[in-house]
């Protein structure tokens, strides 16, 4: 490995052939930086702390090795892998499924927002792997009869910094309880706290730390710029850019699901192909967003926190942080969307005046200062009146909103409707669309 020169490849590693050939099927080539550092360790039955940059394939570097133990001593409910999100935990049993599928590798997503019947149903047919997120394993745990880890030889957190920064460390402590002491365990997360070192000395053996980035940074192909604007020019702001960069994948990331969502409506007013996605949408909801997007259905996906982890979406071309994220290690998690398996990327963090301090702390981590994105002011303040009428139509369509989720007398979460009232969208325009040579400035 000290020759730079030859190509590493996973067989190197000491991946076994089966795999190997599932890797080439899935278009790895060569094993990326954390892979290389963690598959021959976690292959000698180490514990393993890995720390890398987001979207540098830290899913196949412990998927590798877990799938390989498998294969050599089959065993049911054999692994878990806990991840914080809904989204990820789909995204990693689509990979453990796509590596093992010679196999017959058989793996299950235990979250919420889903059936409890149906999940118990498919945890007694025993997987292979479990993937689930803590709150709704302990669920199972206490409640489903004959459901326990007593023979379970592997344990993964992945982006464990948040599972134990979420209001999770309670979930986690009652299921590491459930837990063999014999076993290997795995930390992957794209940045280190306190409370994942607190982690690894309380139940971790003698485990090794490899970190392919010794500072927190992000991937080299990635374009970074800052945009400082008025707080009340920021949808005007956003609605020039998207014109601008032209028919292109772009996730936008918004503090509050409320900006969110109004966020979405006036851009689907304006005629571009928004979708939203947040937490407290239902989880059907939530993944029919994504496929939208991913299917390229939807061009543009506005998203709370709960998608800047984890979420290997391909081919975004450009991440816009509408409001600057409150942590500034949220910053590298949600700008790694794009430029993603070697691919270039631009992100775009808008800077209001209240949040001069809040993004200065991110200059700070990232111990650059940011290019300002270029404008032209006078040719984005022309869309001012434009912008005017979407936002009084997003403002009066939650208000309907509102308004009929009362009317039903149950609290409704918000976003089964958000596809309906954007539909709306279509009906007003119609009816108020005399203005043509405005319209032509949007997309249709």
């Amino acid at each position: 490995m000290n020759n730079e020169e030859k190509v590493i490849t996973f067989k190197d590693l000491g991946v076994i052939d089966e795999l190997c050939d599932a890797c080439e099927r899935l278009g790895w080539k060569t094993p990326t930086a954390i892979q290389k550092e963690a598959i021959p360790l976690a292959l000698k039955d180490k514990d393993v702390i890995g720390l890398a940059e987001t979207g540098s394939g830290k899913t196949g570097a412990f998927g590798l090795p877990v799938l390989q133990a498998l294969i050599s001593r089959p065993q049911r409910l054999f692994a878990l892998v806990l991840t914080p999100t809904r989204e990820l935990a789909f995204q990693i049993k689509e990979q453990f499924e796509a590596l093992g599928k010679a196999v017959g590798v058989t793996c299950v997503v235990i979250v919420g927002g889903m059936d409890m019947t149906q999940q118990a149903l498919e945890l007694g047919k025993r997987p292979h792997i479990i993937v689930a997120t803590p709150g709704r394993l302990v669920d199972h745990l206490e409640k489903t009869k004959g459901f326990n880890f007593k023979a379970l030889k592997y344990l993964i957190m992945d982006e464990a910094d948040r599972i134990l920064n979420l209001d999770f460390e309670e979930e986690v402590d009652k299921i590491l309880k459930e837990l063999p002491r014999e076993r290997r365990t795995m930390l992957f997360s794209a940045t280190m706290t306190s409370k994942v070192n607190k982690l690894q000395r309380a139940h971790l053996k003698d485990p090794v730390k490899v970190e392919v980035s010794s500072k927190y940074q992000t991937v080299s192909k990635l374009q970074q710029y800052m945009l400082f604007i008025p707080c009340k020019h920021k949808h005007i702001y956003l609605t020039y850019i998207l014109n601008e960069i032209g028919n292109q994948s772009v996730i936008i990331f918004c503090a509050t699901q409320m900006s969110t969502l109004k966020t979405a409506l006036m851009l689907r007013n304006l005629g571009f192909t928004a979708i939203p996605l947040y937490g407290k949408m239902s989880q059907n909801k939530r993944l029919g967003a994504l496929n939208k997007f991913k299917a390229r259905e939807r061009s543009i996906l506005l998203a709370t926190d709960v998608a800047s982890r984890g979420l290997d979406i391909p081919n975004v071309d450009y991440v816009i942080n509408f409001d600057v994220p409150m942590h500034s290690k949220d910053y590298i998690h949600r700008v790694g969307r794009t430029a993603r398996a070697g691919k270039a990327g631009i992100a775009i963090t808008f800077v209001s005046q209240y949040e001069v301090e809040v993004y200065q702390r991110i200059e700070q981590l990232l111990d650059t200062k940011l290019d300002v994105y270029p404008t032209v002011k006078e040719e984005a303040l022309v869309l001012e009146d434009r912008i005017a009428e979407a936002e009084r139509f997003a403002k009066m369509e939650m208000a309907r909103l509102d308004e009929k989720g009362g009317r039903k007398g149950r609290k409704r979460e918000a976003g089964d409707d958000t596809e309906e009232s954007l539909g709306v969208r279509n009906r007003i325009n119609n009816n108020n669309n005399n203005n043509k040579n405005k319209k032509k400035k949007f997309k249709k």
